[in-house]
């Protein structure tokens, strides 16, 4: 299974902090955001990685990343979006790269506590078809937000007014090789661009999606809000771990 990270966009409601960087590249804590998601793919078995990035600072996430090797990766590969035509238009820029496998798309700005492992084991022993990342939350209008009849997904809607329900589908999803020509038969959206809850909900239409629940925090970090939510996370996990590493060791 190859990864995808999705790290483009103008980060607009993060102005005036990125006016000079992409989101990606602002900090989470002690590390870069992009970080994290690709730690999240390393964590999970997956280590032939894409990453699509736009704008002006595209070349800044080379001189960070450069080969992966903080990553312990031999490689890591690097596709650019023109425009900003959404998170599907981005998404079909590594339909050469994916070359016919099944793949993980975790959006840049997804910060979660545990791991997608299990996730990702479920969805390889699945013939075809999507899964889906859910996690609850308290303003789910923010997201995707998935409907349910009898313990089933039969729709998402995209940033409701009215939730249908208290879950998030979070930027974290698998796709069999069918995916791009989803997108392909894609309208833009009344934004204007190709969303990915209408991919998610094709493959609902033909009874081709799963789901799970993620275990642990997640957070994106698209606002300021969140941005500091994040941070704010990462920290408490990072000194959680290395209180117990010093108990362990016996305070030495």
């Amino acid at each position: 299974m190859k990864g995808i990270v999705l790290a483009g966009g103008t980060g607009s409601r993060l102005h005036p902090l990125t006016r000079v960087t992409n989101k990606h590249l602002l900090p989470i804590y002690n590390k870069p955001m992009i970080y994290y998601p690709l730690q999240t793919l390393v964590d999970a078995g997956i280590d032939d990685i894409l990453i699509v990035t736009g704008g002006n600072s595209a070349g800044d996430f080379l001189r960070l990343l450069r080969n992966g090797k903080d990553f312990g990766l031999q490689q890591l590969n690097f596709a650019y979006q023109e425009g900003e035509g959404g998170i599907a238009d981005a998404l079909r820029l590594a339909e050469y790269f994916a070359g016919g496998e099944k793949i993980c798309v975790i959006l840049g700005d997804n910060i979660i506590e545990g791991s997608v492992r299990p996730a990702k084991q479920k969805f390889e022993k699945q013939d075809r078809g999507a899964k889906v990342l859910l996690k609850e939350v308290p303003d789910p209008g923010r997201f995707g937000v998935p409907v349910f009849d009898n313990g089933r997904i039969v729709r998402i809607e995209e940033k409701p007014k009215k939730p249908a329900s208290p879950y998030a589908v979070i930027g974290i999803y698998f796709y069999d090789p069918t995916v791009f020509e989803r997108i392909r038969k894609l309208k833009p959206s009344g934004r204007q661009e190709y969303e990915i809850t209408d991919v998610n909900n094709s493959y609902l239409t033909e009874n081709q999606l799963t789901h799970e629940i993620l275990e642990g925090w997640w957070t994106d970090a698209g606002t300021f809000e969140s941005l500091w939510r994040a941070s704010n996370l990462v920290r408490e996990k990072s000194v959680a771990g290395a209180e117990y590493t010093h108990a362990s060791h016996g305070g030495r």
